[in-house]
């Protein structure tokens, strides 16, 4: 595998949670600085050896407003 996906949002909470597609890999953090030593840790933490060798943070925010 060469790169992972992991789909960021920000948490209701606060922070932000990190869900990867295609694999069972999910982390939060209260940081994105935080949020990118969390993912990184989680994927050798699931891949031990075979590890991708690039992992893209797709990072959605939404907003809701009134019209």
């Amino acid at each position: 595998m060469e790169e992972l996906i992991f789909l960021v949002e920000e948490s209701e909470d606060g922070g932000y949670i990190a869900k990867c597609l295609g694999v069972s890999i999910f982390t939060e953090a209260d940081s994105m600085e935080e949020l990118r030593n969390a993912v990184k840790e989680a994927v050798h933490c699931h891949f031990f050896d075979n590890k991708p060798r690039l992992i893209r943070l797709h990072v959605v925010k939404e907003e809701v407003f009134a019209a």
